[in-house]
């Protein structure tokens, strides 16, 4: 549980620090015969840093009290 606990904080605190991603995905436009045309079209993906806080507080839980139960 002491390592589920570590990585459970870990991964919040890299949810508080990184708070979104933008991604690009290519998109057909035009598809004639041996024509195409494609345009790259933009992603974003974000959250809010109260997320990672909530995740880093379920870490710690775990941490604290999984050790406890044994």
């Amino acid at each position: 549980m002491k390592k589920a606990g570590i990585i459970i904080l870990v991964i919040g605190l890299v949810i508080t620090i990184i708070t979104g991603f933008n991604f690009v995905t290519k998109e057909k436009v035009l598809d004639v015969g041996e024509l195409q045309i494609t345009r790259d079209k933009q992603h974003n993906l974000a959250w809010s840093p109260v997320v990672g806080v909530v995740v880093m507080v379920i870490g710690g839980a775990v941490l604290l009290f999984g050790v406890r139960n044994r």
